[in-house]
């Protein structure tokens, strides 16, 4: 998707009101009767355990709030988030939580919605340019660093591993692939990376490892950027015959990024290793903390929250609230100096979620 293209998408978006309605995912209910104010959510999709999850904490947090909700999914495609954001203008709403996937494109849609004055608040990702009242995410250069230092511990400094990259175009693909690249090179120089941009697509992930499989048969790691490799990743392993235990000297260390319920189960259970968890609870929740505190006129400054988390400034007029995203194991113990919580902990979300 071209920047051309974006704004294209955004002047037909403008002027074909039926074209917005259709983009529309839903609502839980009408803000001007409700006398609530409401907002809009866009969902980036809904073909993955963890959007699933954020698309079921939403309307809990936005009840939690006294905030009425509009909802659309702009299913990982920027032209139809710029349809989705001008469907929420034009149906009143005071300000709008979005998770844009593709990250360098999402300019012209803000600078939007700041003519509009409609507060935003991104979740997950940040947009490379433009501004927005607060990002909320995770620290995912750390996400990287601490797959790398699990799996520099398991090897023992020596051998290879894949990297299954997110896309590239997004701040998370970059930030996690420079996290463990850095990590591995000034940490654990004799072991060899394998990255594989995979676009977040779960089919194109299996089919690249399972040809760097067949290549390198003696790969004894792999690094899944988030949890929509893991079920292509276990058929590959499986047909490869790698799917067994920790104990078994064919065991393929694998690290996953989400700590959806999933991954905690087959971390368990031996299949995998370890995930990182991203605390989408916590996104949900805080997305809508901070765009009903724009709403009211509030504003933040750098420091430590009441929340256990941290608020930067990544660039003039851009903050983001970075949540706490713990290494998860099957023994809870401490890799390269990095802790982690046992995959049983009651306080990941992916075993409280009901």
């Amino acid at each position: 998707m071209t920047l051309k293209s974006v704004l294209c998408s955004t002047a037909c978006a403008l002027s074909a009101l039926a074209l917005l309605s259709a983009c529309s995912g839903g609502s839980d209910t009408t803000g001007a009767s409700s006398g609530k104010p409401l907002v809009g959510v866009d969902y980036p999709r809904s073909d993955t355990d963890f959007w699933d999850s954020y698309i079921k904490y939403t309307p809990k947090y936005a009840k939690q709030f006294g905030l009425s909700l509009e909802t659309t999914n702009s299913q990982n495609d920027v032209a139809k988030l710029t349809a989705n954001a001008q469907t929420l203008i034009v149906q009143g709403v005071e300000g709008i939580v979005m998770a844009p996937q593709s990250t360098y494109a999402i300019g012209p849609i803000l600078a939007q919605l700041e003519a509009a004055e409609i507060p935003v608040v991104t979740i997950d990702t940040r947009p490379d340019t433009g501004s927005v009242d607060m990002v909320v995410r995770a620290d995912n250069r750390a996400y990287g660093e601490k797959a790398c230092r699990y799996l520099g511990t398991k090897l023992g400094g020596r051998g290879k591993v894949v990297m299954l990259q997110g896309d590239l175009s997004s701040i998370n693909g970059r930030d996690r692939t420079d996290g463990f690249n850095a990590c591995m090179k000034a940490n654990y120089p004799d072991i060899k990376v394998f990255g594989e941009t995979t676009n977040w697509d779960g089919g194109v992930a299996a089919e690249k490892l399972q040809t760097d499989l067949t290549t390198h048969p003696d790969i004894k790691g792999i690094y899944m950027q988030a949890s929509f490799a893991l079920s292509g990743t276990l058929q590959v392993l499986k047909q490869q015959g790698l799917l067994v235990g920790p104990k078994d000297k064919e065991h393929v260390f694998v690290v996953s990024n989400d700590g959806v319920p999933r991954e905690l189960e087959h971390i368990s259970k031996g299949n995998i290793d370890a995930t990182v968890s991203q605390p989408v609870d916590l996104y949900a929740k805080y997305a809508l903390y901070y765009l009903k505190a724009a709403i009211d006129g509030k504003t933040f400054t750098p420091g430590r929250t009441d929340h256990e988390s941290t608020i930067v400034r990544v660039r003039e007029g851009l903050l983001e609230d970075q949540l706490s995203a713990p290494l998860v194991t099957a023994d809870g113990g401490t890799y390269g100096g990095v802790p982690s919580l046992k995959s049983t902990d009651t306080s990941l979300w992916g075993n409280s979620l009901g």
